[in-house]
């Protein structure tokens, strides 16, 4: 089964800086897209950066100018380099990849999630 595996998380200041990443292993036989997405209490999960497989990225809002998304296409992995944080960022960060596991004969991709990582910004 594929897993995806983020870690990087933690607590810091403002201002300060965190390096998330994200693994994806597993049987793999073609990965699309790959995202981030943040959660907090009460609120839906929203993107926070995505990137496709030919490199094309999209940021929210909020974060452009601080957050630079990038992937390593050899080693299944996405990285969320997150500047300038602000508590307001405090969230469960989660990956997100579109992945063919090849147990078709056709290209068929599924939405895989990662387990979260926390994220917290203190003032």
């Amino acid at each position: 089964q594929v897993q995806l595996l983020e870690s990087g998380g933690g607590l810091v200041q403002a201002g300060g800086s965190l390096r998330l990443s994200c693994v994806a292993s597993g049987t793999i036989s073609s990965i699309n897209g790959m995202g981030w997405y943040r959660q907090v209490p009460g609120k839906e999960r929203d993107l926070v950066a995505a990137i496709s497989s030919e490199g094309t990225t999209v940021y929210a809002d909020s974060v452009k100018g601080r957050f630079t998304i990038s992937r390593d296409y050899t080693k299944n992995t996405v990285y969320l380099q997150m500047n300038n944080l602000e508590p307001e960022d405090t969230a469960v960060d989660y990956c997100k990849a579109e992945i063919d596991d090849g147990s078709s004969d056709y290209k068929r991709e599924v939405d895989y999630w990662g387990q979260g990582t926390q994220v917290t910004v203190s003032s």
